[in-house]
């Protein structure tokens, strides 16, 4: 969504509202189902314009241990300085990256942003609950259905040779 900053660069509005959907970019390993409902609001106090918004998108993936399906709404929350860009340093820009929403040319291009915040505030990896035990690294079958009776020690073949020699000095004696 691109703002029509002019007016209240002029001083006619203190106040503009933003409700809108945007279409996020894909993380790995999810989906979205739907676009993403953006709202929120940028106000002018006394030439200090500041942005606030929340992103809520609807997500699809799995579990990171059992593979199982998990869903849910993931939000994320960005404020912002707005500033015009003939007020701002390419210094204090490069700097302070994160902290400022440019006007240009009397807009405000909001879709960027947003996109860039959702992408790099999804989480990675999701659980469904988090004692999720996983699978069983042996057959795959799923902890959470009960035992499987596959072995829950394991020993080192590396060390096989250690075994037989604890053995063997154990006989000796």
């Amino acid at each position: 969504m691109v703002l029509d900053m002019r007016p209240m660069l002029r001083g006619e509005v203190d106040r503009v509202a933003i409700d809108y959907l945007l279409t996020p970019d894909l993380p790995d390993g999810a989906e979205f189902d739907g676009d993403a409902h953006v709202v929120g609001e940028v106000t002018d106090e006394a030439g200090y314009m500041h942005l606030t918004l929340t992103a809520t998108v609807s997500y699809r993936t799995e579990c990171a241990r059992c593979l199982e399906p998990v869903h849910g709404d993931f939000t994320v929350e960005l404020e912002r300085t707005v500033a015009t860009r003939a007020s701002l340093s390419d210094k204090q820009l490069e700097e302070n990256v994160d902290e400022y929403a440019v006007i240009e040319d009397g807009k405000l291009d909001l879709d960027e942003t947003i996109r860039e915040e959702l992408l790099l505030s999804f989480p990675m990896r999701f659980l469904c609950r988090e004692d999720c035990e996983g699978l069983c690294p042996k057959c795959g079958k799923p902890r959470s259905l009960g035992d499987c009776g596959c072995p829950s020690f394991e020993p080192d073949p590396r060390l096989a040779v250690l075994k037989q020699w604890s053995s063997k000095n154990a006989e000796e004696k």
